[in-house]
């Protein structure tokens, strides 16, 4: 009963041995001489929690997958990233956080650009390619503009210039008056008054022969006055 006991007690030792070797490697293995990063040895979950995965077109970079290096040189707007994931090698992976202090005193700096970022060693203390690399944070997604189609003025009606009418001044008609014709011509009396078409001869012809006789009578009284002395 006791000898069940005793290798009961050995078994459960050596298995636990065995536990804490394999870890103890483990942890040995997943190392950086990046003072930057936290070396994370175990990969068994994912590198952003949930509804915090970006892609890695969010950034402007160089570097990574099949290279030793990556540098993020850029962020783009609208973007915050708060973790930065590096895989490759045996085991675990390198964890960067903007703004903290890593496992090796050095603070990661808070923003880009972001240099020589990094896997941990291998077990034979080379550094590995990059195989894999994460950017955690968060998206805002800037809102569209509805740009409001600018209100057109309503057309200025301005009153029509009027027509202008050019005053045709009259053609300047010189009347040549029709020579004046001596009254009498006409009629046959040759005086030299117009003719208004009273004929007035017979008027002349009394006044002639009032004169006439007007002196015959002064004539004749003269003639009696000295007779008579």
């Amino acid at each position: 009963m006791r000898r069940r006991t005793f290798r009961g007690a050995v078994a459960i030792m050596a298995l636990t041995t065995a536990a804490l070797i394999g870890t103890a490697g483990s942890a040995l293995a997943c190392y950086t001489d990046d003072n930057r990063p936290n070396p994370i040895p175990d990969r068994g979950h994912a590198a952003c929690a949930k509804g915090k995965d970006l892609n890695q077109s969010d950034v402007d970079f160089t570097g990574g997958v099949g290279e030793s290096r990556l540098t993020i040189t850029k962020v783009h707007e609208g973007v915050t990233v708060t973790r930065i994931v590096v895989i490759g090698g045996d085991d675990g992976f390198n964890e960067y956080i903007p703004g903290k202090a890593g496992k090796g005193g050095e603070v990661f700096p808070a923003t880009a650009p972001w240099k020589d970022l990094q896997a941990t060693k291998t077990f034979k203390g080379r550094q590995p390619n990059i195989d894999k690399w994460f950017l955690c944070g968060t998206k805002t997604t800037k809102p569209t503009e509805t740009k409001t189609p600018p209100t057109s003025k309503p057309t200025e009606t301005r009153p029509s210039a009027p027509a202008s009418s050019e005053t045709v001044k009259p053609t300047s008609t010189s009347t040549t008056a029709p020579a004046v014709v001596p009254a009498g011509n006409e009629s046959g009396t040759g005086g030299g008054l117009a003719n208004t078409g009273f004929d007035n001869m017979w008027l002349v012809w009394i006044a002639g022969l009032l004169i006439l006789g007007g002196g015959g009578l002064l004539a004749l009284l003269k003639f009696r006055r000295k007779a008579s002395e």
